[in-house]
């Protein structure tokens, strides 16, 4: 896996040196500049999930970390998640999609069809199970 995200990025800074004419000092900040972005994403991407505490729920995505309140969730559903390409709708799988009591809503990364639950839907109907649990158990207790 991170052999074929070196070979990309390779491929685009080589492509970008060659577009942009860079040479020494240019290519070096470039190069540098890759480095960082891909460190601090990868570094996003490993933190990525669904965390529960006594308190609620915190899910970090890979540009933003939302914590709510168990009291603040309404309920934990299932979710048949699609992207729109144009006039067409592409089906991409059930995602866990957490209800906000105020009427919004929270996407969550876990995706049945991602590379933790690919080929253990098991794993994956355990553990949105188990945030059903934890959040009924916390509506049931004393605030």
């Amino acid at each position: 896996m991170i052999g074929w995200e070196l070979v990309a990025l390779a491929i685009l800074g080589s492509a970008t040196e060659n577009l942009f004419r860079l040479a020494g000092t240019a290519f070096l900040a470039l190069a540098i500049g890759f480095g960082v972005v891909w460190v601090v994403g990868a570094f996003r991407i490993m933190r990525m999930g669904v965390y529960v505490s006594g308190y609620g729920v915190r899910v970090r995505g890979l540009f933003r970390t939302q914590t709510l309140a168990w009291q603040d969730v309404e309920h934990i559903r299932l979710h048949q998640a699609s992207h729109r390409l144009g006039r067409f709708e592409i089906p991409s799988g059930m995602t866990v999609l957490i209800e906000r009591r105020d009427g919004g809503h929270v996407q969550t990364p876990l995706w049945a069809q991602g590379i933790d639950f690919h080929r253990r839907p098991g794993l994956f109907r355990s553990v949105y199970q188990d945030l059903r649990d934890r959040h009924a158990l916390a509506r049931l207790a004393p605030a």
